[in-house]
């Protein structure tokens, strides 16, 4: 985009001077274990900070490692995940720790190049995991990363992906990654909010409750707190008829099981 360096500068200061007084501390924020900053950066998508502090500590307290993780079960993994939602994060956050015993001898890989091969991280994780992690020199956009690029220098919303990641890379203050993308999410976090820049995210979350995703949800947690499972009967008396396609595309993705045989009132669990 050719910024201006005094442009530039100026950006960089004003957001470590803001940070400076109003840093936000987490647990995350005090590891470079890769392996719990990967676990902070999936339980922190589309999940506010305060709600994943005690999650991240007992997750942590329980699965202190890759191979603690990888051998536990999936119906254990879900009960520590309870009450982040979207239960599919955890599951590949256990595929995951499977992956990395196998292919890394139990050490999260350093490289964006080799994260993002595994389930569920993406371009941003991929990137954001070593920036925080190791403090490497590259950028990473979030939803608040890019409302305050947009707004701070000036870009059109329209702005596509990878040249907004171009600028991001552009205005890194080299050295500091960690400390800087720390203070961007505070800053997008208590200053520059949607709200008051007007700013869009490019998605939107739809109402929850009753949504596809509360009972995606429901189901889990229900079978997370039984022992033996449940028949399709239960279900269908708790949320109607509608559960039954909700639970056919949890079977589909091995959140769910169902028994074998063909009768009118299958029988579901969480898989071993």
């Amino acid at each position: 985009m050719g910024l201006d360096q005094q442009q530039i500068q100026r950006f960089q200061e004003k957001v470590f001077a803001f940070y400076r007084e109003n840093k936000r501390r987490f647990p995350w924020r005090e590891t470079t274990d890769r392996y719990a900053v990967m676990v902070s950066e999936m339980m922190l998508q589309q999940t506010q900070a305060e709600r994943v502090i005690d999650k991240f500590l007992s997750w942590l307290d329980r699965f202190p490692d890759i191979r603690s993780l990888a051998d536990a079960s999936l119906k254990e993994v879900l009960f520590y995940w309870s009450g982040l939602g979207y239960n599919a994060r955890g599951q590949r956050l256990h595929r995951c720790a499977k992956i990395i015993a196998v292919e890394y001898s139990s050490v999260v890989p350093p490289s964006p190049e080799e994260l993002i091969k595994l389930p569920g991280i993406g371009v941003y994780s991929s990137r954001s995991i070593p920036i925080f992690a190791d403090n490497l020199d590259i950028a990473a956009v979030d939803t608040n990363i890019r409302r305050i690029c947009i707004h701070e220098l000036g870009l059109p919303e329209t702005i596509r992906a990878g040249e907004l990641l171009a600028v991001a890379g552009e205005v890194l203050p080299l050295g500091r990654s960690r400390d800087w993308h720390n203070a961007l999410m505070d800053y997008g976090a208590l200053v520059l909010t949607g709200r008051r820049t007007g700013i869009r995210a490019l998605t939107r979350q739809s109402k929850f409750k009753g949504s596809k995703r509360w009972y995606r949800g429901r189901i889990i947690s229900d079978l997370v707190g039984v022992v033996d499972g449940m028949v399709l009967e239960e279900f269908t008396e708790r949320y109607g008829e509608q559960v039954v396609a909700v639970l056919a595309e949890l079977e589909q993705e091995g959140l769910v099981e169902r028994s074998p045989d063909e009768a009118p009132n299958p029988y579901y669990k969480i898989p071993d």
